[in-house]
């Protein structure tokens, strides 16, 4: 027996994967089946809608189909049998239903193209034995002491035969007692729903209606029993919280949008309506009008309990004749009525939107400025000088004899090299002397012969306006100066470790050693103890770093305190981009490596011309050659 009841099981097991098999090679999208399914109980007539035939899934109004109705259990395709089955579309109905017709039943929707399947379960349950009704059954709550309403859950069978243009009726019973209209306080309503009047405690129970119709020239019916429930529910007088009889003011032209609040106090979902008026007239919610209204919306309070009611009042186009009148929110409610208004005037002028633009304007526009300041302040700058160089001071009269005193790797040194002196005995000259004007004195080439170390340093330096460092990764060393050096200067000196230092008056250092690190060159040392003393201590002259060659963070390590406080204050000009970009796309390229023996340009040659980056930045770090002139007073001062 055991062995008879697996083999009928594989069997039907394999004639259901058959059938579903033969769906799958059409390549039909399968939808799956629905998660509602369609109860009743023998002899009642039971509804099987798909919902394939929506806009959701195609549009099947332009686009010619078929559909085909099949019985998952048999595989059988169902088919209009009298007094049986009636197919309608993507409705399949079952005119007298039976214990043998429970099972699932799979619609086919077939285009030219494509192929669509869902499935609908229906469930077939025998009356319980001594009860009127049905065995399955909804809840729904009804409200004691106030009027209160059942819903007849027939409504898609009423629609579809509406569509079909079937009449129907319907009729209520509570138990087994049919229920009258207009009796012992009932009254039916929109075809589907019953009013009690005023809850009691006796009217909970089961409540049935019954829809009766003729299809396919059978009569037939189908009833849902719904469990009612009363709930010691209230509710209190609607009170009207917005408007509150108020002034509002709007500008013409405007769109206009406001609210109405209702709170109505007790327990449960009261039966009240809010209705905005003007003139006396209902507003309706067709958004096509010139002044409509929302749909009302609720939501619960606990504290104190209640209910909130929402309705919106919404005016497209203020109008003139929207002006000067009341509009009237009522509340409606069987406790009894509330209202709120307001009066719409005409708003005062507003200067807050023109104030507020202007201002915005000039914010937007100084932004803007200094982001174009902060990109091309170097030209800007440039430009200006040479525009209105009257606003600038001449220079020949502030007793300095030199634009810049150039100090550079000397021979026989940490990073010197043929192209460090060419540069700046040769380039740098060749570009600020001769094409910009600018005079230089440069440590190698302007000495006097025979004068001391120190007094030129120091005499040279106090005649120049600017102090041009060029340095290259190698410049700073790892190395103690052991030199004997002597000096006029009282702000040079030996420390105990024989190293050369500037002090301040204090004396602290000025961080020229940075401790284990000096120069490698005396001249070049005792050239920045002096520059840097009067640029970081007196503030008397600007130093202009040149960096002749890309530096790594390594390398970077091994600076001077002071030569790192300034590359990381004011930067410094770099000569290695100006070799890159010279040189193409090439971005990992040596200074050096920008000329070519024999002094010829190449195609690697760095630009001379004044109008390139590198030197723009070097003309923009030099003094301006102004025109206007100081005073006889200053002059002499000057002079002193």
């Amino acid at each position: 027996m055991g062995l008879t009841i697996t083999l009928g099981s594989l069997l039907f097991f394999f004639w259901i994967s058959g059938i579903w098999a033969g769906f799958a090679q059409e390549n039909c999208a399968n939808y799956e089946l629905q998660f509602e399914r369609v109860f009743s109980v023998p002899g009642e007539v039971a509804m099987l809608n798909s919902t394939l035939l929506s806009p959701d899934v195609l549009n099947f109004t332009t686009i010619p189909y078929n559909i085909t109705w099949y019985n998952l259990k048999t595989g059988q395709e169902m088919k209009n049998q009298t007094g049986q089955t009636l197919v309608v579309r993507e409705t399949l109905w079952f005119l007298n239903t039976t214990l043998d017709d429970a099972g699932e039943y799979v619609m086919i929707l077939r285009t030219i193209s494509k192929c669509y399947m869902q499935s609908t379960k229906l469930e077939v349950n025998l009356p319980v034995s001594g009860e009127c009704g049905r065995p399955l059954k909804t809840c729904q709550d009804l409200t004691k002491g106030v009027s209160d309403i059942l819903n007849c859950p027939l409504k898609d069978y009423i629609d579809k035969l509406e569509s079909y243009n079937i009449p129907s009726s319907l009729k209520w019973y509570k138990g087994c007692d049919p229920i009258l209209d207009g009796e012992n306080g009932y009254t039916y309503i929109d075809s589907t729903k019953l009013i009690i009047a005023k809850v009691e405690t006796e009217n909970s129970g089961f409540y049935t209606c019954t829809l009766t119709f003729s299809l396919s020239d059978v009569e037939g019916s189908v009833s849902e029993t719904i469990d009612a429930t009363v709930r010691d529910k209230y509710s209190l007088v609607p009170e009207v919280h917005e408007p509150a009889n108020e002034t509002i003011k709007a500008e013409k032209g405007s769109i206009f949008t406001t609210r109405c609040l209702v709170f109505v106090p007790g327990v449960g979902e009261p039966i009240v309506h809010v209705f905005w008026l003007v003139r006396d007239n209902f507003i309706d919610t067709n958004p096509s009008a010139h002044i409509y209204t929302s749909e009302q919306r609720l939501w619960r309070q606990d504290e104190p309990k209640g209910v909130w009611l929402e309705r919106w009042l919404m005016i497209s186009e203020l109008r003139a004749e929207d002006f000067n009148i009341n509009y009237t929110c009522r509340a409606y409610s069987f406790r009894g009525n509330s209202a709120g208004y307001f009066t719409l005037l005409t708003a005062d002028p507003n200067i807050i939107l023109p104030i507020g633009l202007v201002f915005g304007s000039a914010t937007v526009l100084f932004i803007i400025s200094v982001i174009i300041y902060y990109i091309f302040r170097i030209e800007i700058v440039l430009w200006f000088r040479r525009t209105f160089p009257v606003l600038y001071t001449n220079k020949d009269w502030d007793g300095k004899l030199y634009d810049a005193y150039v100090t550079y790797p000397q021979p026989d040194t940490c990073g010197f090299s043929e192209e460090v002196e060419r540069f700046a005995l040769h380039t740098l000259p060749e570009v600020l002397e001769k094409a910009c004007g600018y005079k230089l004195f440069i440590a190698g080439r302007d000495c006097l012969p025979g004068q001391a170390i120190v007094d030129s340093v120091d005499e040279n330096i106090k005649s120049s306006r600017r102090f041009l460092l060029l340095y290259t990764a190698s410049t700073f060393i790892s190395k103690r100066h052991t030199s004997s050096v002597s000096s006029n200067n009282n702000n040079v000196s030996k420390n105990s470790d024989g190293k050369i230092e500037s002090k301040t008056s204090d004396g602290s250092s000025l961080g020229l050693d940075g401790g284990d690190k000096v120069f490698s060159d005396t001249r070049q040392y005792l050239e920045c103890v002096a520059a840097m003393h009067r640029a970081l201590l007196e503030g008397s002259l600007k130093v202009v770093l040149v960096e002749l060659e890309e530096i790594t963070p390594a390398q970077l390590a091994l600076f001077p305190e002071s030569v790192l406080h300034l590359r990381k204050k004011q930067g410094a000009v770099c000569w290695w981009k100006n070799l890159q970009k010279t040189q193409g796309r090439r971005t990992c390229v040596r200074w050096r490596e920008g000329e070519q023996k024999g002094g010829e340009d190449s195609p690697l040659s760095p630009s001379l011309s004044p109008s390139s980056r590198f030197w723009k930045e070097m003309r923009y770090h030099m003094p301006v050659r102004g025109k206007r002139v100081v005073s006889a007073e200053k002059n002499a001062l000057l002079n002193l």
